[in-house]
């Protein structure tokens, strides 16, 4: 399989000379733990205390990683991405509300995307969390055996109005839906409604799909109890894979509660069952359909080689990679650049309102090894290049 991420000409093509020097510096600062600590600190309380500092972050960590505050900000940024063939899959990132007016207005902005996608070839997707349908704490309880109060009861009825009508908007418009996944302690709840959507609406194809976070142990071991369920039921079964986020709350918690951590033991570990569930569903692909979220470069070059020694097509619909906005250009772009289906994830919303998702990013930079180190390398060559 030719090595084809080291081209930076091709990754980092639609940026200009400032961009590449704000990402450069951006990157030199998220590499450095502490810097984010306080960096983070800073931040909740400048925003808690309505500090004037969101013009500050729009400059400089926002507009990496975010495509802007609304729909239409971020179209200037699709059509960038398009131009090299790239597609987009807005994401409305609002985080962390909890009254019904924010899940509406969540339902009403997915809505809006889904008419997106059917309108432009370049935002192919429409996407959203379960808790921006629905307080955690229902999803919670219904995951963990406990009984819902009337009230509670009310909720669900709720969420699971919200989940029908923008997946049968998505079945109406052939819209493919992304359900992301969340902590482990809420997931049951959203895996049993993903599936009897996908139930529903996956009967000829994958119009819904879940999403699998592979740094769990029992992901395989579901996927195929799944497979089987859908085989005797007669649908589809759509799935995004990707590591996970949520990594350091899971441990803290069964540790806490005396649980069996949810995580595998270690990164080569997650890694095996990311390529194990990858393979499984590419051999099941009749039945499937994969999104493949991932930065890591090895699993990208599993799945072209997979394809690359099937009769498959690489441009098949049943089959994308996905990396975020503001990372991974090298992976994104260059499998553009040789005909393979992908999307990047673009984060859009209130810059108040989205900083719990630019915290995430910020601190998994920091957190995963290499990463960070890998796009400093990246963007180096390139400023490089770019000067000779």
């Amino acid at each position: 399989m030719d090595k084809i991420f080291d081209n930076t000409e091709v990754a980092f093509e639609v940026k200009s000379n400032s961009e590449i020097d704000r990402a450069f510096y951006l990157f030199e600062m998220i590499k450095r733990e502490p810097l984010v600590k306080i960096g983070t600190a800073m931040t909740k309380f400048a925003l808690k205390t309505h500090l004037p500092v969101e013009g500050l972050i729009r400059a400089t960590v926002f507009d990496h990683f975010c495509g802007g505050v609304t729909e239409i900000d971020c179209m200037s940024t699709i059509e960038k991405m398009y131009s090299k063939g790239v597609h987009a899959v807005l994401d409305y990132s609002a985080e962390g509300k909890e009254d019904d007016e924010q899940f509406d207005l969540t339902m009403q902005k997915t809505l809006n995307n889904i008419k997106f996608g059917k309108e432009k070839d370049s935002v192919p997707f429409a996407v959203f969390k379960p808790t921006g349908f629905g307080r955690l704490e229902v999803y919670r309880k219904l995951t963990e055996g406990e009984v819902l109060s009337e009230q509670e009861i009310n909720e669900w009825n709720r969420i699971k109005e919200r989940y029908y009508i923008v997946c049968k908007a998505a079945f109406e418009r052939d819209v493919p839906l992304l359900i992301d996944a969340e902590e482990t302690w809420m997931q049951t709840a959203a895996d049993d409604l993903i599936e009897e959507m996908m139930a529903k609406y996956n009967t000829e194809k994958v119009i819904v799909f879940g999403t699998l976070q592979l740094y769990r142990w029992d992901r395989l071991d579901y996927l195929k109890k799944l497979h089987k369920r859908a085989n005797e039921q007669g649908f589809k079964i759509g799935m995004k894979l990707v590591r996970g986020a949520y990594m350091e709350k899971e441990r803290e918690r069964a540790e806490e509660k005396g649980y069996k951590d949810p995580i595998c033991e270690n990164k080569a570990a997650t890694d095996k069952m990311f390529n194990n569930v990858l393979t499984y569903m590419f051999n099941n692909i009749e039945d499937m359909a994969v999104f493949a979220g991932t930065h890591n470069e090895e699993s990208s070059y599993l799945l072209m080689d997979l394809l690359s020694k099937s009769s498959i097509d690489k441009a098949d619909k049943r089959i994308w990679f996905g990396q975020l906005y503001g990372m991974s250009d090298h992976i994104s772009y260059n499998l553009s650049k040789h005909g393979y289906n992908v999307a990047k994830y673009l984060p859009y919303g209130p810059v108040r309102d989205v900083m719990p998702y630019l915290i995430r990013r910020a601190e998994e930079n920091t957190s995963v090894a290499g990463q960070t180190n890998r796009e400093l390398e990246l963007l180096k060559r390139e400023r490089e290049r770019r000067k000779v």
